[in-house]
């Protein structure tokens, strides 16, 4: 089976001939392995089998797609938010409307007449035609907001003035899904990937109520997008989100990621008994103890219970971390998880062979 039909397969809970894999890697730990396996940083998602290949197009893009040389460096984005790498991510240290009085707030203009810049980040992507094609149109309500306003005066304006908040939620969205219809016009997608993290590793940073009541026939909006474009809507969100899983497959989620297991309320397996019916999962794999910490063979079994319990119905799932994979995380545990998954690293190298060809071949060419 080529990526295409494997993700495939197992969202329609049909056999394959594996379980998919996309794996997220630490900046620091992609270049590790790019020295490893002697290919450049960005192949090595592909190297180390990813089936699911997409892009951000909205503003995660400005705080994933652009990558600076030394901590220090930044960028200010199309929305006027300030960047700066610290600690191998960028971080915003400039929120444009932080503190800013009401009016200021309603009159900001989102980035509309960037829009085809935006988009073109997916012409490579969507070029693959093997590959299990996404489009990530997140962040698309809350945390968009915050992004633009700040945390603590986001959440101040859903208490203490919540016809703004729910006016700047709606444009959120708006612009969220102008970008998503232009992606699906443009482009021929397998999945529609939206996202708003809205949980800590410990509750939600709002009450239950008030994401039903502010923010979620906002997302439902923006989900509506690829569901009448008949795609399956994948919704990111870390942390504890257990408590409105029930209202995200209401307005049409079909895969959650990524199952953040340490947190309350969010074992996969308890997830996928309760849930699977409805919904597929990605991820579950724990980044802060199992991987770093465990030995290869506490990896080994970890991740074949997870496989045997989020399979068990003949699919549903997507093996992913529930994080990026940090750096200090040994090899022989990466390698231990792949294995098991129905990757060595034999596969893991005759590809890195393969994009080293490729490379070679592409830099002669120009």
């Amino acid at each position: 089976m080529n990526s295409k039909e494997r993700v495939h397969a197992s969202l329609r809970r049909q056999p394959a001939d594996r379980v998919p894999v996309f794996m997220w890697f630490h900046p620091t730990t992609a270049q590790h392995f790019a020295e490893l396996l002697e290919i450049p940083a960005s192949y090595v998602g592909e190297a180390m089998g990813n089936d699911i290949r997409q892009t951000w197009v909205s503003n995660n893009y400005a705080m994933e797609g652009i990558v600076h040389e030394r901590d220090g460096d930044g960028h200010t984005d199309a929305w006027g938010i300030r960047w700066v790498k610290q600690y191998s991510f960028n971080q915003i240290v400039d929120f444009p409307l932080a503190g800013a009085p009401r009016e200021v707030v309603l009159a900001y203009r989102f980035p509309y007449d960037r829009a085809d810049e935006l988009l073109a980040q997916m012409r490579p992507v969507a070029a693959q035609t093997d590959s299990f094609i996404g489009c990530d149109v997140s962040p698309c309500v809350f945390e968009m907001y915050w992004r633009l306003r700040g945390m603590a005066d986001a959440l101040t304006d859903m208490a203490a003035d919540p016809v703004l908040a729910w006016t700047m939620f709606g444009r959120c969205a708006d612009f969220a899904n102008t970008l998503g219809e232009e992606a699906c016009r443009r482009f021929s997608l397998d999945w529609y990937w939206t996202g708003d993290d809205i949980a800590s590793q410990a509750s939600m940073m709002m009450s239950p109520k008030l994401w039903r009541e502010q923010i979620k026939p906002h997302l439902a909006r923006a989900f509506a997008v690829g569901k009448a474009h008949g795609l399956p809507v994948a919704y990111h969100c870390c942390g504890a989100l257990r408590p409105i899983i029930p209202d995200l497959i209401d307005i049409g989620m079909a895969v959650l990621n990524p199952v953040q297991s340490n947190c309350p309320g969010m074992d996969p397996l308890e997830l996928k008994r309760e849930f699977g019916a409805h919904i597929a999962f990605m991820g579950g794999v724990d980044t802060q103890d199992l991987l770093p910490h465990s030995t290869a063979d506490e990896v080994r079994r970890a991740t074949a219970r997870l496989l045997e319990g989020m399979t068990g119905d003949g699919g549903g799932y997507i093996l992913a971390a529930s994080h990026t994979i940090p750096p200090e995380t040994p090899d022989e545990n990466i390698f231990a998880m792949y294995e098991v998954a129905g990757i060595s690293r034999e596969e893991v190298c005759d590809r890195a062979a393969s994009i080293r060809a490729r490379v070679r071949h592409l830099s002669a060419t120009r």
